[in-house]
């Protein structure tokens, strides 16, 4: 009998717990289809995202197990935060020696997990491997650009993710299996239809009547102009097209006080909210106003236009198909595409990004390459 492959997740921020959460299920379904565990997965959190609106209420309501190790490492400079992760998930690697290590996305927690691995010549995965926005100025480009080039595995969610890294000479290791979010929404979406009601109740809002903002990435958060312009394309839109509501990222909360930027009262800030009530949020909404990635994508699944606060972005079928208009941080571009919007008329090619398997598919080539005939 094989002894189980033994996995490390390593994770930290908000945008992960979303996707180790759907790899997490696909491990509990191959196990359960065998007389022995095939998977032994461990968790570690790094505590990028600490707070429990960013971090615990997921691990709560997407029923993801709880971390084996908690590294409360916190916010920081990207230098110190990442130096200081390396050094805790180095000491659980020597304690583990796992199989495999597996990290996600484009966040300082991807970039100190797949070095502190790869410098104990431990084989790690890149879930979400070959995006690239390239925009050198983006922390999380650097993050993912390194990531794809040190993992032994690469698993990607798009085509184009595919050739991006072709360009740089990367074709082995490299699997196009679809996009784990996209699994994940497929399969809590059937999970939200009782909570619609209630949630919208909650906020004060009807359907299709108001605009769902957010806002943390660094380029605008770290900009006090870009910032302040960005503020006044939603005062704007909050005066004379729909109500805005904008879930209000820690990052983004210590921006506004250093730049002591009052924001417009007809903005409604509430309270990060968790994954769930997000889905509700946006399926419901008029359109999506954002600068994250993740969020452009969930718009796109769901069918729901989406303005995005840069000039460019590492999902451009989303912008191809016409779902996602780039509108950077012009406060008069802002609020005149809101007020001129209209749904597409062509579909979303949500094909593009799987069948909602792609967690499976990720486990399932892990297994031939670590534990073959199982």
């Amino acid at each position: 009998m094989k002894e189980p492959l033994r996995i490390l997740t390593i994770l930290g921020a908000r945008p992960q717990f979303i996707k180790a959460a759907a790899v997490s299920r696909a491990v509990q379904t191959l196990n359960s289809r065998s007389e022995t565990p095939l998977i032994q997965e461990t968790l570690v959190h790094t505590g990028q995202h600490y707070d429990e609106n960013m971090s615990d209420i997921f691990f709560q309501e997407m029923e993801i197990p709880a971390p084996t190790y908690y590294l409360a490492v916190g916010s920081g400079e990207h230098g110190a935060q990442t130096g200081r992760m390396l050094e805790k998930i180095e000491q659980v690697l020597l304690q583990q020696r796992p199989d495999l290590c597996l990290v996600y996305g484009d966040t300082n927690t991807t970039l100190a997990g797949a070095l502190a691995a790869v410098k104990q010549h431990i084989p790690t995965a890149h879930i979400e491997a070959g995006l690239r926005s390239y925009d050198p100025q983006m922390p999380e480009e650097i993050n993912r650009l390194i990531a794809d080039h040190i993992c032994r595995f690469r698993f990607c969610p798009t085509r184009t993710a595919v050739e991006n890294l072709k360009k740089e000479g990367i074709e082995s290791g490299v699997y196009l299996t679809g996009d784990v979010m996209y699994d994940c929404l497929l399969y809590y979406r059937q999970k939200i239809q009782d909570r619609q009601s209630l949630i919208l109740s909650q906020f004060g809002l009807q359907r299709e009547a108001y605009f769902l903002a957010t806002l943390h990435r660094a380029e605008n958060t770290e900009n006090p102009q870009r910032l302040a312009q960005i503020f006044e394309g939603l005062r704007r839109i909050a005066e004379s097209v729909g109500p805005v509501l904008l879930p209000l990222h820690p990052r983004t909360a210590a921006a506004l006080q250093r730049s002591n930027l009052p924001v417009p009262p007809q903005i409604q800030l509430i309270e990060p909210v968790s994954y769930l009530t997000m889905l509700v949020l946006e399926q419901n909404a008029r359109a999506v106003l954002t600068d994250s990635g993740g969020v452009q994508k969930e718009a796109y699944f769901l069918r729901i236009p989406c303005l995005t606060f840069r000039d460019r972005t590492e999902w451009p079928e989303t912008v191809r198909d016409g779902w996602n208009i780039l509108v950077d941080a012009d406060p008069h571009r802002i609020a005149q595409t809101a007020a001129s919007l209209q749904r597409p008329q062509s579909e979303p090619k949500t094909a593009e990004y799987g069948d909602g398997s792609a967690s499976i598919k990720i486990l399932q080539i892990l297994l031939e390459q670590f534990r073959p005939g199982v």
